[in-house]
């Protein structure tokens, strides 16, 4: 045993790569797909009501169970094998049945799940197909049969693996709601190699599903996204003018900035998502190494035809939207810029007319100082003059000498306690 510590996670990881193992198809077979997902919140969806869903579907076929906390399980129904995963927003079903029935793509194909079943999930169909495995040694009827299944101006046709198999699809919903994709196999491709290629169809089909719904938040967003743009407009056209309430103009660009962070709080799940359900599309068409099938269009030209430009518009939009909250950002920092600066100045001028006054008031003040001065000593002089006057009658005074030595004497006296008073105040 090695003395050397293995990390408490390492086990669970490595495992974690080979928890999912590929199915294995026999030819020739019939493979019934579905894909649930909770129209709304589907990441914080209730895993143990999918679990019981599951379960309620083994239980009929007397099945045993997968363990508690298992997000994959592949057992036998019956006649037929069911393949079930939980991923982060949605859980697939596929069900394999050996043969094929005799009207190519019957919708009792599907009936392996049945409809009280169905009605019972908790969550939408995002999609469903139904996948027809025939072996073909060559070319001959490929096409016809093609053009008897699927929509021609749709169709999608290409030899993959090596020419190991040819598959076919025109993506399109068929009257039963169904997907529907055929694959020719030729003579000794093995049951696990075919099993890898219709989990990749699935795969393509699930994750094609999965992006759309970044194009249908896009295309719903574009409306207000168009209103809130031409109100931005017109705002910072007016922050380029006299605005004659900055204060107005700038609760107004705070509002579209908010609505602009909202919507970006509520889409940015949804556009990452997408973008890596296009990336998962894109990666599984590639591992197929397609060629093309007497000139038709490939797989992968159809997603760059189809699926590219909804793709684009969704980042597109995820683009814009992100630019535009930027931009109204960018347009209140200015306008809170302008409007420091505009009541800085009027701070300015508030401040050189408080000088003003507060120049005046002390001009003021030492007027009325000055008066009381004077009328202080108006009253000291007569006060003293009451004392001095007998001993300046005795000296042979008169009141008026008197009256000029006092005069003097008190103002200085006044002048110099009011300054002292006015110091100490100070």
């Amino acid at each position: 045993m090695s003395p050397i510590p293995d990390h408490p996670l390492r086990y669970k990881l490595a495992n974690e790569l080979h928890a999912r193992p590929f199915p294995t198809v026999d030819v020739p077979s019939t493979v019934a797909y579905l894909a649930l997902k909770p129209a709304q919140n589907a990441a914080a969806r209730d895993r143990e009501a999918d679990r019981a869903h599951l379960l309620a579907l083994l239980d009929r076929h007397g099945t045993s169970h997968p363990p508690a906390g298992a997000t994959h399980w592949f057992g036998t129904l019956g006649k037929h094998h069911l393949k079930w995963e939980s991923h982060t927003e949605f859980v697939t079903y596929t069900m394999f049945a050996d043969g094929l029935p005799d009207r190519a793509f019957d919708p009792v194909g599907f009936d392996l799940f049945p409809d009280d079943w169905l009605a019972a999930a908790p969550g939408t169909r995002i999609t469903s197909a139904l996948i027809r495995i025939e072996q073909a040694a060559d070319d001959a009827g490929i096409v016809e049969k093609s053009h008897g299944w699927f929509v021609p101006e749709s169709l999608a046709l290409s030899r993959v693996l090596d020419d190991e198999l040819v598959l076919g699809s025109d993506f399109r919903i068929d009257p039963a709601g169904h997907m529907r994709f055929a694959v020719w196999v030729r003579p000794g491709i093995s049951d696990r190699r075919l099993g890898r290629v219709v989990q990749r169809l699935c795969e393509i089909e699930t994750y094609k599903a999965m992006a759309m719904l970044g194009l249908a938040r896009a295309q719903a967003l574009g409306p207000k996204m168009g209103d809130l743009d031409r109100q931005l407009t017109a705002l910072m056209a007016d922050m380029a003018g006299e605005m004659a309430q900055p204060d107005a103009t700038l609760h107004a660009l705070l509002t579209i900035s908010a609505a602009l962070e909202n919507m970006i709080a509520q889409t940015s799940f949804r556009f990452g998502a997408t973008e890596a359900y296009e990336t998962i599309v894109n990666q599984r068409i590639a591992v197929l190494r397609e060629e093309r099938f007497e000139g038709r269009q490939t797989l992968a030209e159809f997603m760059t035809r189809r699926f590219d430009p909804a793709m684009r518009t969704v980042h597109s939009t995820g683009r814009r939207l992100q630019a535009m909250a930027d931009r109204a950002i960018r347009a209140g920092d200015l306008l809170r810029t302008r409007v420091d600066v505009e009541r800085s100045a009027q701070n300015q001028a508030l401040l050189a007319s408080m000088d003003r006054r507060a120049d005046l008031q002390l001009r003021l003040q030492r007027t009325v100082e000055g008066l009381s001065v004077v009328a202080i000593s108006y009253y000291a002089v007569n006060l003293l003059l009451y004392l001095v006057k007998p001993l300046g009658h005795e000296a042979g005074l008169s009141d008026a000498v008197l009256a000029a030595i006092c005069v003097p004497v008190v103002v200085a006296v006044v002048w110099y306690l009011v300054r002292r008073i006015r110091k100490g105040i100070d």
